[in-house]
């Protein structure tokens, strides 16, 4: 395993085998991708599988690298990253999506405003909807977008029902895995931290048309609302590991997923709920009190097994604080907050600048 984030969750278990401290991708891409090939040809490594945001400065020089990257192209990691540019890629495959308007001045603002009454305002880079505002007032917007042409927002006409996320893993357009699992329990808007598969035709339906029309390769998972007559919309597209990947932990084939491009497609075999039980504890019981859902959220709690703690590996779990001491660190070097620290090095946003 390869990170630039020291005291990341997985770096005591037991399971990894080495761990290699490599530099940022975001500000230091040359030296970051240097770091790569080093340890790809000291360990003769055959198959590179990018997870969070680094995958797009790793496909961004992935000649460079002297084995296979379960990878995309940049540009086509690019257009479903953004979310304006992968709204028209649905669209362009007759699949469901929000009305979507680019925002990059305040005509397009009063425009939006002037075309819904009630909309969804978001950077057209971002993760985690940690900067989307659902039905803002007017006077609110104005004053949150900056209107630079470097950050573009979108706004979307406002789409009501159940929130659901999936996650695949594909091979030209094959899905070899994939899993699907309401968002009832999140970080603000965006991180799940409490997962259960559900068997659902219609959304997987979608996933494989879309993958399909776009011979896609890598890891990809899609955030969905189900309208109340059934219908599903695609809200946006995640191009690496999301969330998902902990429901497909209790399959066998899910391993065999990244390599076997004719594997049929591996769903997980145990459906018990799981959760990030830290998550559930900081983020989902406080939203759960203020929504009512109090019972909801106990009996999940007291259901669902926590992905981070196993008896057989126990170190992550011991010594998972240690990153919530990184994370405030960075935190207050870069004078941005905990929740921005988790990617700080590795996110992109567009045309990053290379050093």
């Amino acid at each position: 395993m390869a990170e630039s984030f020291r005291a990341h969750i997985s770096q005591p278990s037991n399971a990894i085998t080495k761990n290699f401290f490599v530099p940022s991708p975001r500000y230091q891409t040359k030296a970051f991708i240097q770091a790569l090939r080093n340890i790809i040809v000291d360990n003769k490594i055959n198959l590179f599988i990018p997870t969070g945001e680094e995958i797009f400065y790793a496909a961004m020089e992935r000649n460079e690298l002297p084995c296979a990257v379960f990878s995309e192209s940049i540009t086509k990691l690019n257009q479903l990253h953004s979310k304006w540019s992968f709204v028209i890629s649905a669209m362009a495959n007759d699949l469901p999506a929000p009305e979507t308007m680019l925002i990059r001045s305040k005509d397009d603002l009063f425009h939006a405003y002037a075309q819904w009454r009630e909309l969804v305002l978001k950077p057209v880079y971002s993760r985690f909807a940690s900067q989307t505002m659902i039905l803002p007032p007017l006077k609110l917007a104005l004053s949150t977008l900056k209107f630079d042409p470097a950050i573009p927002w979108v706004a979307q006409g406002y789409t009501s029902g159940k929130h659901y996320s999936t996650y695949s893993i594909c091979h030209h357009g094959h899905i070899t895995a994939h899993a699907a699992y309401p968002a009832t329990f999140k970080i603000g808007l965006g991180t799940v931290v409490a997962f259960q598969h559900i068997e659902h035709p219609a959304m997987f339906k979608w996933v494989k048309t879309f993958v399909e029309k776009n011979k896609f390769t890598g890891q990809i998972g899609f955030d969905f609302i189900e309208k109340a007559d059934g219908q599903l919309v695609a809200l946006e597209c995640n191009p690496r590991t999301t969330s998902g990947a902990h429901l497909l932990a209790s399959n066998p084939k899910f391993t065999e997923a990244f390599y076997n491009p004719h594997q049929q497609c591996a769903t997980p075999i145990n459906h018990r709920p799981l959760m990030l039980a830290i998550g559930m504890l900081i983020h989902g019981l406080p939203a759960a009190l203020q929504k009512k859902q109090f019972k909801t959220w106990l009996e999940t709690f007291l259901s669902s097994d926590d992905v981070i703690l196993d008896y057989k590996d126990p170190r992550p779990a011991l010594l998972q604080f240690r990153r919530f001491f990184t994370l405030l660190s960075i935190s207050w070097k870069n004078r941005i907050s905990p929740f921005e620290a988790r990617t700080f090095d590795v996110e992109w946003n567009g045309d990053e600048k290379r050093g």
